[in-house]
């Protein structure tokens, strides 16, 4: 690709087209923060797109969720930690996130309702070609955030502390811990700090 054809795709890219992509997301993200979970076709109407256009951008219902998330998440994705504990470093990950969680909450849940439904249309077998919404951004995160320890713990424990630490992380606990216990968000952040911290200090315990 020459020079000139480089710079007409930037200039595309910040003018015409990034602007229509732009006003999917807003739509989309503004569906989703009332609690629906919409096509690329609700959203095009809505956002007053055209469906061909909406479908260059987005091709399918898991993709404009999964920028919709993404969105969501700002901060949370490139989040880091010079601090060389642990424990530490799983704190400022719990404290730095779920308040942002909370913020994006209805959209969160909207994307984890979208999860649930195509699991049950996989299972009874209607989901067809249609794409995967996949999650798994806390995956990295959580082994990042332990990564003072990946050399002290064995990979299989370490996965376990990861896996066990992804169920204080995410809006599935605003899930049980608002909605099922009634906590209001501080108390929440508490709870699941005080478990992550728990789940750290007995995996490294069993270390030494």
């Amino acid at each position: 690709m020459d020079v000139s054809r480089q710079s007409s795709v930037e200039e595309t890219e910040r003018g015409p087209r990034a602007r229509t992509r732009r006003l999917m997301l807003e739509t989309a993200s503004r569906l989703m923060q009332s609690g629906v979970t919409p096509s690329v076709t609700e959203a095009a109407e809505a956002a007053g797109v055209s469906r061909a256009t909406a479908y260059r951008y987005f091709p399918s219902q898991a993709a404009l969720v999964q920028a919709v998330v993404d969105e969501g998440l700002g901060p949370i994705l490139t989040w880091k930690s010079d601090a060389k504990s642990a424990e530490k470093r799983v704190d400022e990950l719990i404290g730095t996130s779920l308040p942002r969680i909370e913020v994006y909450e209805a959209t969160f849940k909207a994307a984890l309702k979208l999860s649930l439904d195509q699991w049950a249309r996989r299972r009874a077998g209607t989901l067809g070609d249609e794409p995967r919404f996949t999650r798994g951004h806390r995956i990295e995160l959580l082994k990042d955030a332990i990564a003072p320890l990946s050399d002290t713990l064995p990979k299989a424990q370490f996965n376990r502390l990861a896996q066990a630490l992804s169920l204080v992380f995410g809006v599935e606990a605003l899930i049980v811990l608002k909605d099922i216990w009634g906590l209001d968000g501080d108390e929440t952040q508490a709870v699941a700090r005080w478990a992550a911290a728990a789940l750290v200090r007995a995996a490294s315990v069993a270390e030494l």
